[in-house]
């Protein structure tokens, strides 16, 4: 669905940003009393910390 080793994602402060981004936004859903978009943003987070920062390889083409 998404091709998470796309050079776009190359600096780590923007992986970290995407990350915190969707995180707290899933915060701020349960905050506000949405809890089914604070399920949808707190899964995506999820998914964007684990192959964004644990799982992340940079693209193979050396730059």
């Amino acid at each position: 669905m998404f091709d998470f080793s796309h050079p776009f994602f190359r600096p780590l402060w923007l992986r970290v940003a995407i990350t915190a981004i969707c995180l707290g936004w899933g915060l701020l859903e349960i905050a506000i009393g949405g809890p089914g978009w604070a399920v949808v943003f707190l899964g995506l987070g999820a998914i964007c910390a684990y192959k964004l920062l644990i799982a992340y390889e940079p693209p193979a083409d050396g730059k």
